[in-house]
């Protein structure tokens, strides 16, 4: 994806921006580390589409006989405190995490871009009305937040993520709206308004993919953080609901084995919860730190 510029006609010393800010070259050059957390990521969400076909046996079949049994045979990480196979488990409920997480962060990203753009393009009161409504929101924690949506609508997946994105989209509109003032404030957008481009325009073929690098970064972050508070909401018992397979509700229905010395039901999905996480927040920060750099 190449970064919009001024099209021929443009005034002399209107200014383009440095190619450096594309997304191909944000990817360029992050290190080895960065493309193993890269690939551990594309490897949940591969779990994530995959897990449910490719589990060798039914995550919900109860057999109390086998409860918090070890490895043996074709039970790769043994069983749950119900006698359920543990890695069937691990692999479905890959798909509540990692989707919900995803869910989370696209939604926070798409709602905090669209407030950074309207306070860069307008400015004035504008930017100062929805400055200090996003001031009020950072004051909302995101899990307070899913709480209450949980006592109002009933605890869900579908009303924690929402919630969580309620409560991301303020960080992601607050450091994106610096960005955006930036390249507002660039001639090549003055020289395309005299030439009669419109805001819409301006702003979706020039501004939003000048500042792209940056909106990945911010997504990549807040993935990480969505993937923690929807396992802790769903620990809370407001999220993914049990019997149902998440990494959440296998820690917390871990937590009578783990008292009693059969750790790895619990221990298993906090694994997984921290690897991905690692991976998404090492890559995240690589990323925001080459997408600003290349903002400067």
């Amino acid at each position: 994806m190449t970064v919009q510029t001024a099209p021929p006609g443009a005034a002399a010393g209107a200014g383009n921006p440095p190619s450096g800010r594309s997304l191909r070259a944000l990817f360029d050059g992050l290190g080895w580390v960065a493309y193993l957390s890269a690939a551990v990521i594309g490897l949940a969400l591969l779990l994530a589409i995959l897990g449910p076909t490719l589990r060798p046996y039914d995550p919900n079949l109860l057999d109390f006989s086998y409860a918090n049994v070890g490895p043996f045979g074709g039970h790769v990480l043994g069983f749950d405190g119900q006698g359920r196979d543990l890695l069937s488990r691990l692999m479905v409920g890959a798909r509540t995490c990692v989707f919900g997480a995803l869910l989370v962060a696209l939604l926070s990203v798409l709602v905090g871009s669209a407030l950074a753009l309207v306070t860069a393009w307008f400015g004035g009161k504008v930017d100062t009305v929805i400055s200090a409504a996003l001031d009020v929101a950072f004051a909302f924690p995101g899990i307070l937040l899913a709480v209450v949506a949980a006592a109002v609508f009933g605890p869900s997946l579908i009303s924690a993520g929402l919630a969580l994105s309620v409560a991301y989209a303020p960080y992601v509109a607050r450091v994106l709206r610096g960005a955006a003032l930036k390249e507002r404030a660039l001639a090549y957008v003055a020289a395309l308004e005299v030439q009669g481009f419109g805001a819409w325009r301006l702003c979706t073929r020039h501004l939003l993919p000048n500042i792209s690098s940056l909106i990945v970064a911010q997504g990549t972050i807040l993935f990480g953080f969505a993937v923690v508070d929807l396992a802790a909401v769903s620990f809370l018992g407001l999220g993914v609901q049990s019997p149902q397979a998440d990494w959440g509700v296998m820690i917390a229905e871990g937590k009578t084995g783990l008292l009693q010395g059969y750790p790895l039901e619990s221990f298993s999905a906090a694994v997984c919860i921290i690897v991905v996480v690692s991976a998404v927040t090492f890559l995240g920060e690589r990323l925001d730190a080459r997408s600003k750099a290349g903002l400067r």
